[in-house]
């Protein structure tokens, strides 16, 4: 119980903080412009990194704009991306080319993080995160379409699987954050708070350190456009709202998943894996050696070639 107390602490420290900060110019993820173009400016950078042919999208919905970044084959089978947090769809650099190959790609920036999407108004609910997804999905006519979410694009994606009548085939779930059990090693995240709280480039390092076996990998372009993310968005108190999910939630999840979790992962371990083998009826497990949270970067050969050959 005194764990459990602790870890809604911490998240209460570290995700519901920022949201006391007034927001300026009508924008629910930075607080200047300035900051945000910024912040831009690196995206545009990171996004290159991708280094195949890919086109850029702003979608109107009822909550604000979806930004969406589309590459592969159009004849190829539908694959939606979802990053992790703060992490924007420039996170799939190091797998984009592998994935790109044989599927069409929809990567979509989640409007209440640092990214080109957009939020018009307050925080969404659970609720409306789900409507929020299906009306790109709409958009785009998506059917019979997989899916990959990374930390909280795995609870995101959950989320969705677990909607009666949606459209998801395959599930990838790589480290998904909160969705079999809380952080798992709460003191060992408390160099993300202090980020938060008084960012500096000394304490990203820190932290890139605490979820990463391997930061060397990390593309200094890539990096810079996280750390401003990190230094300049306050708007993670949604993180909150996120809670495991139930027995029934997740033995009503028919799809074949895979679950991918690194053996240093922070926030998720053994027991994730031992959830998720019990209570979704279709599903495949792998640890990842010498891999942290950012497992997608750490080991991203062995994770594409596990996504890669699940997919097919």
């Amino acid at each position: 119980m005194q764990k459990l107390y602790l870890q809604f602490a911490l998240l209460f420290l570290l995700f519901g903080c920022a949201s006391s900060n007034k927001v300026k110019f009508e924008d629910y993820t930075f607080q200047t412009k300035k900051e945000k173009n910024s912040y831009i400016t690196s995206y545009n950078k990171a996004l290159k990194l991708w280094d195949i042919p890919y086109t850029e999208e702003d979608i109107p919905t009822s909550f604000g704009i979806a930004h969406v970044v589309i590459t592969g084959p159009k004849n190829g089978k539908d694959l939606v991306l979802l990053h992790g947090m703060d992490a924007s769809s420039t996170m799939w650099y190091p797998n984009i080319k592998v994935l790109a190959k044989n599927h069409r790609i929809y990567a979509i920036d989640f409007l209440m993080e640092p990214g080109k999407s957009t939020l018009k108004a307050k925080p969404l609910s659970s609720e409306e995160i789900v409507i929020w997804y299906n009306e790109i999905f709409n958009h785009y006519k998506l059917k019979n379409f997989d899916i990959i979410g990374a930390s909280r694009g795995g609870w995101i994606a959950t989320l969705l699987a677990t909607q009666k009548g949606n459209s998801i085939d395959k599930i990838v779930l790589l480290s998904p954050a909160q969705t079999f059990k809380f952080i798992d090693k709460v003191g060992k995240t408390t160099s993300a708070l202090m980020l938060k709280l008084f960012p500096s480039e000394k304490k990203f390092g820190k932290t890139l350190k605490t979820f990463s076996t391997h930061p060397e990998k990390i593309s200094p372009i890539y990096k810079r456009q996280f750390y401003l993310a990190n230094k300049y968005a306050k708007s993670n108190s949604s993180m909150l709202k996120m809670h495991p999910f139930s027995d029934d939630e997740l033995k009503s999840i028919q799809n074949p998943v895979l679950v991918l979790i690194g053996d240093q992962d922070v926030i998720n371990s053994d027991e994730s894996l031992t959830r998720a083998q019990k209570y979704l009826v279709n599903s495949k497990t792998k640890t990842i050696k010498d891999a942290g949270h950012f497992l997608s970067i750490d080991q991203y050969k062995i994770v594409n070639d596990a996504m890669i050959d699940f997919l097919k």
